[in-house]
């Protein structure tokens, strides 16, 4: 039995962009205006008891970023759309990265005011790598913003792929007068607050030249000439071009005011891809075999690129978010760890809606829904209803940053042992156990996630702990042809050696000439700047 037709109505897309951008906001307003939820609480607004639905951890709240990413189910024109919100700070690109890993597409927020901003180019390189779909929305038109020929040519330098304007606006700043729709050829008028809904706005055919020119004048006009030349140097849309991650459909509006948003949640629908095919390992004979794993294929198979640790304070739970590849998921089914081989029994299944949940009666590929578990769940474990498959793909990156653990009163040392385990199988941080004892280390690629770990150590494990400096610059992967060669070498290192929350050996090291002399030293070592879930490593050496 096949699930085409259940596969097909999913689309399952992550939020990119720079911090401030307006991420969560459109985050919000996505979900309003799909009947999510009823309330968007402004993520501005810290000091009342609203905040963003998708912010959750007691930080966000406090910072008003976010710093978990979070996962949203809704339905949308019989389409179920799962978004996941990324954390936006540059401190936490891995925990966006490894998302981008369980997303068919990307919606990619940029401020018109600043156009393509730092972050926001470290994960479109994700995006690129993958051939992800990319649908562009330029926010904040409402503001004093730049020119929008500027901004789609910025985003083609950028993206390295041309832009086809789905949208374009009339007007920007305190004459901002909308938003021109070529797909329905009308022109939505913009009117500002944050509770209008989109049947709300006034929508004028483009046939009707003469009263928008009158209404609008020299805006109007502005922006029909740009607009000739925006759409007369882009290509035509071309949907193979799109899905292949080589073109990107783009849209202007304000998230804030509610304003052009429903036409990027028209364009999720119609344009954005349906679950694709994942590659897997099958394992025959202990030999590892690629296959294509389809998602209309009748056999469960999901991985886990997010484990999330005391959502519910109350429970001391641990959630493991699985991305389904295939199959159908129905309460109590048999479920198998690939990379143990044990029976998973989670004691309840969820979908999301931020920290609401609730029980999932049914899910299919493209759907996230989440094992509440206690343990024994890993970052990229892949999970079955029985065949033996590895799906590949979650790194884990090399640390740049290193501080070491104290902890002021030593009768917590089996909570902080307890949390950092926890927060290490999470992915939050690295955890790094020192072979030869003394105390652990924490590895981070950001300083924002020491500041998290000690106020979650805190907040959730009664840990008070201090974080102090150590010799520490980096560290790399290991491993060896044989297991003489790797004896040899860890005889030779002794207080460089430790294991990280999966157990993989690591080299630490106090300079990039550590590495260099080390490799000389023993040339069949490899060193790996980045490593694949359960020890498995993978990456250039060096």
């Amino acid at each position: 039995m096949t699930y085409a037709l259940e596969t097909r109505r999913r689309r399952t897309f992550a939020i990119i962009s720079h911090p401030d951008a307006g991420k969560t906001t459109l985050t919000e307003k996505l979900l309003l205006f799909s009947g999510a939820i009823q309330i968007a609480g402004s993520v501005k607004a810290r000091k009342a008891s609203r905040h963003a639905t998708s912010d959750w951890m007691e930080i966000e709240k406090q910072r008003g970023i976010s710093v978990a990413s979070s996962v949203m189910q809704m339905l949308y024109r019989d389409h179920v759309i799962n978004l996941l919100d990324t954390p936006g700070h540059k401190d936490f690109s891995e925990d966006t990265y490894r998302v981008l890993t369980a997303v068919d597409s990307a919606l990619m927020v940029i401020d018109a005011a600043n156009g393509v901003e730092a972050q926001t180019r470290r994960l479109i390189e994700v995006c690129r790598q993958r051939d992800t779909p990319i649908i562009t929305f330029v926010n904040k038109m409402d503001r004093e913003v730049r020119d929008p020929l500027d901004i789609l040519d910025e985003v083609e330098r950028e993206l390295g792929m041309p832009c086809v304007p789905m949208t374009w606006p009339v007007g920007q700043g305190k004459s901002f007068g909308g938003i021109i729709n070529l797909r329905t050829q009308a022109m939505t008028v913009f009117d500002s607050g944050s509770e209008r809904l989109p049947q709300d706005f006034e929508t004028i055919p483009l046939t009707e030249q003469a009263q928008l020119a009158e209404r609008f004048g020299l805006e109007w006009q502005t922006a029909m000439d740009s607009m000739e030349l925006a759409t007369g140097a882009s290509p035509a849309f071309d949907e193979a071009a799109f899905l292949a991650g080589k073109q990107t459909p783009v849209f202007f509006g304000s998230g804030v005011n509610n304003f052009g948003v429903m036409e990027v949640l028209d364009a999720l629908v119609d344009l954005a891809p349906a679950p694709r095919p994942r590659t897997s390992n099958l394992l025959v004979n202990k030999q590892p075999v690629v296959k294509e794993i389809q998602p209309e294929d009748s056999a469960f198979s999901g991985v886990v690129f997010k484990v999330q640790a005391n959502m519910d304070a109350n429970h001391r739970d641990r959630i493991a978010f699985v991305r389904m590849a295939s199959g159908k998921y129905t309460p109590g089914m048999k479920l198998k760890v690939q990379r143990t081989a044990k029976e998973l029994r989670p004691t309840s299944v969820v979908t999301f809606l931020s920290q609401r949940r609730e029980a999932v009666d049914e899910a299919y590929a493209g759907d996230i829904i989440g094992f509440t578990t206690h343990g024994g769940v890993q970052l990229g474990d892949t999970i079955t209803d029985g065949a033996n498959l590895q799906f590949t793909g979650l790194p884990f990156f090399a640390p740049e940053l290193f501080m070491t653990v104290i902890l002021k009163n030593p009768l917590r040392t089996k909570q902080l042992q307890t949390g950092l385990d926890q927060l290490g199988e999470e992915g939050a941080i690295q955890v790094f156990k020192p072979e030869i004892g003394g105390p652990m280390l924490l590895g981070a690629v950001g300083q924002l996630q020491f500041e998290v770990v000690q106020h979650r150590l805190k907040a959730e494990y009664d840990c008070d702990v201090r974080l102090e400096g150590c010799q520490y610059t980096g560290a790399r992967w290991i491993t060896a042809d044989t297991p003489a060669e790797l004896r040899e070498f860890t005889n030779a290192y002794p207080q460089r050696m430790s294991l990280d929350a999966a157990g993989t050996l690591a080299y630490l090291c106090t300079s990039p000439y550590d590495v260099r002399l080390a490799q000389e030293r023993f040339p069949k070592i490899h060193f790996h700047p980045l490593r694949e879930h359960a020890g498995l490593a993978l990456g250039s050496a060096g």
